[in-house]
């Protein structure tokens, strides 16, 4: 194994703007993600009843394709991009609305591609050119705020509406959601963290005690079965045949122009909404590398942005999928950079840290025993991760917003895109803008952007 000269950065094969390290050779296993790897693909999982709801496809043929994407998380530490990476999660309530207006069947999976493939694009742009940060600048910030809270309305909505989930499993949803906003947002919470270590070391691990309370809890409610650990066939063998027949292009066949053209505003929304993990990547990372002197991290927003465009592009040709490709999962990530901030000891790189995580997930989310375990209650994960993310969404929207104009062009333009989608909010918000703002909020945007 190399090793690391302290001060310096972790060795690495230089490909072009790519660093690419290998797991055992270029960083070690760190076993406290390893562990934490396993038990939170509960999340990954969380996929699986967004691909069987939203494209009309088989369990077994979602899992194969959640277990692909878990392989393609780890291009982001063998490629040098020191993260966690995730899905692009507050989109998934505007995807899955998105896709409502097509018919279930090849025309909606041909409408997953087209979409999945205009993120690859416009990620890969980015990338090469640069162009990620002026396009931030002359986005006003009553649009930015508008996408934010009209993601959060459609993933709250579509969770209490009369088709929502909550219906179906009203105790399960309820008691689990109040348990992950009091693990993640309580005040309360974070003040026990400081004072208490057994509550420390709970909080590391997110939304995943609220998980385990739901998998208890709906059978004891009866609103879902009690599951049953199947200890037969420990791995599943993804279903390549069925992939390439079923949802690839190669079996679908490839979207109409058409279909491209209907996905453009979803498209430019979503990565407007993935550019927020760039920036909060950057931040995090930066603080990690004030205290770890011994280390060298270099996060490179192209980098990211390309590598994130080659994991879309992928998965658009072959498994098209809903939670779409993101830079970061921001919880993980803070907590592996929290771990690795306390020192060489811990966690002998960023690299070792981030990587070890990913590895980890990949494998669980293919061990069958695991993976019977949550299946019964994967519905109501699914559940509490929308609702998390709707209070997210909605957070962050307010806290965008300085201007009384700016906060009342942001709620119209989410009440339209709950109510008609994604094309209409994003021309109702850029009309109101041009209306009521004129070039003075792009003005604003600019200097906040430079300060």
């Amino acid at each position: 194994m190399y090793r690391r000269i302290t001060g310096e950065e972790q060795p690495h094969l230089k490909i072009g703007l790519f660093k690419v390290r290998f797991p055992f050779i270029h960083y070690r296993f760190e076993t406290s993600e390893g562990i934490q790897g396993i038990l939170m693909c509960a999340t990954c999982l969380g996929a699986i009843p967004m691909l069987t709801e939203g494209l009309g496809i088989p369990f077994e043929l979602a899992w194969s394709m959640v277990i692909i994407n878990g392989l393609l998380y780890n291009l982001h530490a063998l490629l040098g991009d020191p993260v966690v990476p995730g899905w692009i999660t507050p989109s998934i309530p505007l995807t899955m609305a998105y896709l409502t207006k097509f018919t279930v069947g090849t025309e909606r999976i041909q409408a997953m591609i087209a979409l999945q493939l205009l993120v690859a694009v416009i990620f890969l742009l980015m990338g090469i050119t640069g162009l990620a940060g002026k396009l931030m600048k002359i986005i006003p910030t009553s649009i930015k705020s508008g996408i934010l809270l009209g993601a959060g309305f459609a993933a709250i909505i579509g969770e209490f509406g009369i088709k929502g989930r909550f219906n179906l499993y009203p105790f399960s949803i309820a008691i689990g959601t109040i348990l992950s906003f009091f693990l993640l947002f309580s005040e309360k919470f974070k003040k026990w963290r400081k004072e208490y270590k057994i509550i420390a070391i709970l909080g590391k691990y997110g939304m995943l005690p609220a998980i385990i309370a739901s998998i208890i809890v709906a059978p004891l409610f009866k609103e879902l079965p009690f599951p049953i650990i199947k200890i037969g066939t420990f791995i599943k063998i993804p279903e390549f045949t069925k992939i390439l027949n079923e949802v690839s292009v190669f079996g679908v066949g490839f979207p109409s122009i058409n279909l491209f053209i209907k996905a453009v505003p979803m498209a430019i929304m979503v990565y407007i909404i993935a550019f927020g993990d760039f920036v909060t990547s950057g931040a995090l990372l930066s603080e990690a590398d004030r205290i770890r002197v011994d280390e060298i991290i270099e996060f490179n927003s192209n980098r990211s942005n390309l590598v994130s465009g080659i994991r879309n592009l992928i998965e658009g040709l072959l498994i098209p999928y809903i939670p779409l490709c993101g830079p970061l999962w921001a919880a993980v990530s803070a907590a592996v950079f929290e771990r690795y901030k306390e020192g060489r000891e811990s966690m002998d790189s960023v690299f070792s840290g981030v990587g070890s995580f990913r590895i980890s997930t990949f494998l669980s989310v293919a061990i069958i025993p695991i993976v019977s375990l949550v299946q019964p209650t994967l519905p109501v994960a699914l559940s509490l991760t929308l609702l998390v993310q709707g209070f997210v969404c909605t957070r962050l929207a307010m806290s965008l917003c300085k201007k009384n104009v700016d906060m009342g062009i942001a709620g119209v333009m989410a009440s339209v895109i709950a109510i008609k989608g994604a094309a209409w909010g994003l021309g109702v918000g850029i009309l109101l803008v041009v209306l009521l703002l004129g070039n003075s909020n792009l003005d604003s945007a600019e200097m906040k952007n430079e300060d």
